[in-house]
């Protein structure tokens, strides 16, 4: 079997063999930097919270309404921060929302609160925490 010869000019000139090494290396340089990017992004955005709160108790209270308690963890006990709360009725909507304010004090801590609601509550949970206390918020 023979091999036939292209014909010239047909398909354009042949390929170099390989790309500069500095090609190569400008690659590995920017697709490096690029991961450290993500990787910080993604710290920042999915590492761990400095002040969160998980939900202890709820309970029914009369007139459309449940006390519901929550633990407070935070990294600076020294900064007050606010933590929403909010109740859902029978069809899992949103029906009653409150934000706690959280004083300083200790690392961890448990708050209780009474939360209004439009319709009849079934539960309660803990929407968010921040150390971002409104102005409106007070101590008292």
């Amino acid at each position: 079997m023979t091999t036939r010869a292209l014909p010239e000019g047909r398909y354009g000139k042949a390929r170099g063999t390989t790309p500069p090494r500095w090609r190569r290396w400008l690659f590995v340089a920017v697709a490096l930097v690029a991961g450290v990017v993500v990787a910080w992004v993604a710290y920042v955005n999915l590492g761990p919270a400095p002040i969160e709160a998980d939900r202890v108790a709820f309970d029914e209270q009369p007139g459309n309404a449940m006390s519901i308690t929550i633990n407070v963890t935070r990294d600076d006990p020294d900064r007050a921060g606010v933590c929403i709360v909010r109740l859902r009725d029978l069809s899992g909507a949103e029906s009653g929302r409150k934000e706690v304010y959280i004083p300083p004090g200790e690392n961890h801590s448990r708050q209780t609160t009474v939360v209004r609601s439009i319709d009849r509550p079934v539960t309660a949970d803990v929407f968010g925490c921040s150390y971002d206390v409104p102005s409106y918020l007070s101590s008292s």
